[in-house]
C-alpha cells in the first residue's frame, strides 16, 4: 500500500479501505503528531489532527462534521491542557471516546486526565507502539 494522503482536512486512510474509526487528534506536537496520525491512518482510522482547543470546540459543535469516534489528545503539552480541555468539553464530546497520552515521568498528568474523565490514558512510549490498536479497542466497546 502507499502512504496515506494528506489533505486539509487530515489524514485518510488508504485508497480502497475503509475507515474503521473518525479520530480527531489534539496535539500541537508536530513531530510526534505526524507519527501517531500516520501510524492511526495506516491502520484504517480517518484522522483529523488540531492544534488547539478553540478549533477543537468547532470541530465537535458543526453539525455538518460527522462526529468523532476517539478523541487523542496529548497530556506532555503544557500550554495545550489537555485534560482541562477534555473536561471543559464534556458535554460536546457526547459519545466520542477519550484517549490521552503522557510522558511515563509525569504521574500529575496522568492523574490529571483520569480524574478529568478520559477513558484510557497512556503513557507516551505505548502510545508510538500500540496507538493504533488501542483507538481501534476504543472506537469499538
Amino acid at each position: 500500500m502507499g502512504s496515506p494522503a494528506v489533505g486539509a482536512r487530515g489524514v485518510s486512510p488508504p485508497p480502497g479501505s475503509v475507515a474503521v474509526a473518525r479520530v480527531l487528534l489534539l496535539t500541537a506536537d508536530l513531530l510526534f503528531g505526524s507519527n501517531v496520525q500516520g501510524a492511526l491512518a495506516a491502520a484504517g482510522h480517518e484522522v483529523q489532527s488540531i492544534a488547539d482547543e478553540g478549533r477543537l470546540r468547532e470541530r465537535l459543535t458543526d453539525e455538518a462534521q460527522p462526529s468523532a469516534d476517539v478523541l487523542v489528545v496529548d497530556l506532555t503539552d503544557e500550554d495545550l491542557a489537555g485534560a482541562a480541555v477534555v473536561e471543559a468539553l464534556a458535554e460536546d464530546l457526547n459519545a466520542t471516546r477519550t484517549l490521552g497520552f503522557y510522558s511515563h515521568v509525569d504521574v500529575a498528568a496522568r492523574e490529571r486526565a483520569e480524574q478529568a474523565g478520559f477513558d484510557l490514558v497512556v503513557p507516551r512510549s505505548r502510545m508510538a507502539r500500540e496507538g493504533a490498536d488501542i483507538v481501534t479497542r476504543l472506537a469499538g466497546s
